[in-house]
Parts: structure tokens; sequence; C-alpha cells
């Protein structure tokens, strides 16, 4: 510790590079005679006793920071300065969330144009989503089977949602199922013939069935000329629509309203108002027996016409039609792929694509699902059933050959390819794709729903629940080792 009367001094460059001394110690008071001048440094002396040179030293930088901060609370701001700055804050804050809003309705817009745009799409028959090429065969074992109904299973639909499926069959009962848990949650038991007037529900074969597209309606038609209309979410029968001269072949609403189409066997188209419960008008044009019906959005359907080997657009408003020949053979099944195309399978083993626009098919696959019989008395297995993922490039087919056929539509529908097939041992007799088109149910029997010229005794009665997996999407990093 250095003497508190001695005090560092300056050094003298002059001196340093004579070999003097680099520090020099003075007496307080040299060169200031009697001690009262100022000395030539300054002296700053800390708690503990020691010299600090404030020529020599600068200030360090936890001095600087402490200073600089009591130098800023020691700086009073104005009231004017601080509203200043506030309002510089506020508007700061206010840009922001504009312009995050922005981006949002900026998404927002683009998926409104889009959804919009679909529609236009899908109003125009044009829309097509391209998923086939992403449909993988599924395994037998996450394939599921309900059984409940004791004779062949006629017909089916599925609830918009996808959580129900209501079927029917040659015993004339409804079941109502349960998709997840594939459990009854109804069913509406059939009666015997000649107990239709005390029997409430159906006495005879059903044949067809159709479901509102919100779900508030079941309508049901039977060989015994009748339509039945239930509420479907408690199977409660509400009324019987009469009027057809022969047995209901098909039942159809148009989506978004309960307005129901229905088709007979009497070569008739009817109109009904089920809200009203009010019969609406009739439409002739077939030469013989309608074996099938199907309509969308549009105030118009289309049927099948049996051995008039014809493919018919009604046009409801107009009270006119368009008619359509391709298959060799009887037409037994149709189904609306979109607005402007349809599929459709005959008994001469052919599955044919079809525009409104064009009076023959686009395409038409014979002999979709082989030949049976013996050497030289073959003929190729009817396809008693057909289905269409609406708006898609993907349909299916089924007959008695112990599979369920899916294909692909090729651009712009000018063609039918096949994908995989489905091992379904009976009678596919209905098949329908659930509204996501992650599954497809068929409705299966021992006989074809319209006759019994054929009975396959291996065959079980029950509905095949058919997922439809789909290829996984390849990641970023996979896609470059790819390339």
């Amino acid at each position: 510790m250095s003497s508190p009367f001695f005090i560092k001094a300056k050094v003298n460059p002059k001196f340093a590079k004579k070999g003097k001394p680099a520090t020099v110690l003075k007496r307080k008071g040299d060169g200031d005679p009697g001690g009262k001048g100022k000395p030539r440094a300054k002296k700053l002396i800390s708690k503990h006793n020691e010299e600090i040179s404030s020529d020599s030293e600068t200030e360090s930088p936890i001095v600087a920071r402490k200073r600089q901060t009591i130098e800023r609370d020691d700086y009073d701001e104005t009231p004017q300065e601080k509203k200043l700055r506030l309002a510089k804050l506020y508007l700061n804050q206010l840009k922001e969330e504009e312009d995050d809003k922005a981006e949002d309705d900026a998404f927002e817009t683009d998926l409104v144009a889009g959804r919009l745009q679909e529609e236009v799409l899908e109003q125009k028959g044009k829309l097509q989503r391209l998923i086939a090429k992403d449909i993988m065969a599924p395994d037998a074992s996450e394939i599921r089977v309900l059984r409940g109904h004791k004779l062949p299973i006629t017909c089916l639909v599925i609830s918009s949602d996808d959580k129900y499926i209501f079927s029917a069959a040659k015993d004339c009962s409804i079941i109502k199922w349960d998709f997840e848990s594939g459990k009854k949650l109804h069913t509406i038991h059939g009666g015997r013939k000649g107990t239709e007037d005390r029997h409430v529900g159906h006495t005879a074969h059903i044949l067809c069935m159709a479901i509102s597209s919100d779900g508030k309606y079941l309508a049901t038609g039977d060989v015994n000329k009748l339509i039945m209309i239930w509420e479907a979410n408690t199977c409660k029968h509400l009324y019987k629509f009469t009027g057809h001269k022969g047995p209901v072949s098909g039942l159809s609403f148009r989506r978004g309203t309960h307005d129901l189409y229905s088709a007979s066997h009497d070569r008739s188209i009817k109109v009904w108002n089920v809200d009203e419960n009010a019969y609406v008008e009739t439409l002739f044009g077939h030469q013989d027996a309608i074996t099938g019906l199907d309509c969308l959005s549009r105030e118009c359907c289309v049927t099948s016409g049996g051995r008039d080997r014809s493919v018919r657009v009604w046009k409801i408003p107009e009270e006119s039609q368009l008619v359509f020949h391709g298959h060799e053979g009887s037409i037994d099944c149709i189904q609306l792929i979109n607005e402007e195309h349809m599929v459709s399978g005959a008994d001469d083993g052919s599955v044919g694509l079809w525009s409104v626009n064009k009076k023959r098919p686009l395409s038409t696959v014979k002999q979709a699902h082989g030949r049976h019989g013996e050497a030289g008395l073959q003929q190729a297995h009817w396809v008693s059933s057909v289905a269409a993922l609406q708006n898609s490039d993907t349909v299916a087919s089924g007959s008695h050959n112990s599979e369920v056929k899916l294909w692909k539509c090729g651009q712009n529908y000018r063609k039918l390819e096949p994908l995989f097939s489905v091992p379904v041992c009976g009678f596919v007799n209905s098949l329908k794709f659930s509204s996501s088109g992650q599954f497809l149910v068929a409705g299966v029997g021992q006989e074809h729903r319209l006759g019994r010229w054929w009975r396959l005794k291996e065959a079980k009665n029950g509905i095949y629940i058919i997922p439809l997996k789909r290829k996984p999407t390849p990641s970023p990093e996979e896609v470059k080792i790819a390339e």
C-alpha cells in the first residue's frame, strides 16, 4: 500500500527513454512551497485507501452503464412527449392488427373463391377430383361384414354424414346400422303376405330405397307397388304413397330438397313432395320396365330402361327426355357421377360410361366381370350394381363372380381403367360410396335382387364394409431422394 504522503506522477517520456525510473515519487507540496498549491495530478482515494488516477485509467463498462441508468432516471418525460410516444405505440399496434386482418381476409377470400369455383364446376358437371390413383386395395382382414337379414339384401343407402347405413332385403325388413360399431340401431320387421291392412311396414320384397340429403326422410319401395316414407332418425312410419301399377324399382331424393322421384316396372316416373305428403306428376317414355333411377341437385333424373336397352335423362320442368343407346342387353343399374356423366351396368356383362351430351357411351368395358359356364355355352357375368364416388374419377361395379371391381375414369371420362378387385362372395345387389370416400358398402345376397335365376348356396346374406385406403404422401426428404 502506498504512503498517503506520496502520489503517482506522470511519466516523462524523456527520462523513460534514457533509462530513468518510470515513476517518480513526489512529496505533497513539491514544486509548491508550503504545500498550499494544487497537485498536478488529481487523486481519487477508495474506501480501501487505494489510489486511482483519473488521468491514466478509463471508466469501466459497469460504471458507465450505471451512470447511463441514473441519467435516464433523472430525465423527466413531459406529458406532451408521453402522449406522443403512446400515440405512436398505439398506431403501430393498429397497423399490425390491420396487416394480420388483411392476411386472414385474403386467406378466407381464397377459400371462398375456391369453394365457389368448385360449386360452379359441380353444377356444370365438370368437377373431377382425381383420387383413383391414390386408392389402395384393402386386405381381406380389413373388410367388415354385418349380418342381420334372413334373405338376400336388395338395396342400401348411407346417411350424408357417414354415421348410419340403412339396408333392406327380400325378407321385407329394414335395418338401421351404426357404422362405427356395426351394431343394429333399429329394425323394422316385415309382415306376411295378406297382412297389409294391419301391419306397419312392407309385406313384399323391398327393391329400392333412398335417403334425403339432410337425413330427415327415408323412402322405400316394394314389389307391392307401395312407397313407404319413414323418419330416418327414429324409423317411425310417416306416409304411404300409392299410384304405381307395378313394382317400385327406383327411388331418389333430389339433393337439398324433399322432392322424391320414383320409377316402376309400369314404365313411368312419378314426382312426389314428401313435406306436403303430395303427388306432383307422372312422366312416361320407357318401353319396358324401369330398373334403376338416380338424381343429384338439378331438377332432372336419369333412368335405366331394362329390356328397351335405353338410358334416359328426364327434364322434369320441361316434361321432356333425352334417349341414349349403347348396351346390347338389359340395363339393370345406373348411377350419376356428376351432373353431366353417369355409369351403367347391363346383363350383357358390360359397364358403360356416359355423357349427357353424347347419345352413345364415351367408353364401354365388355365382359367387365368375366365369363362363366361350360365351354361353348359361356356367357358374361351380369353386372347387377354400379356406384360412383360423386365428382371424382372413381366408380365401382358388382356382379356374382365373387368380386367387386373398382375403376378409374380417364381424362374427360373418355376411358375406364381397372384399379383392383375386392373378394365378395355372392350377388352384389347394391353398392354405395360414402360421402367422404373413405369406404364402399356392398349389399350381398344369395340371389339377384330382381329374381331367382341362380342361387349361390356358399354365399351369405350380409353387408360388406370395404375401406378405401390412400397411398401415403411422400415427405419432402423422400421426394428429394427420389429426384
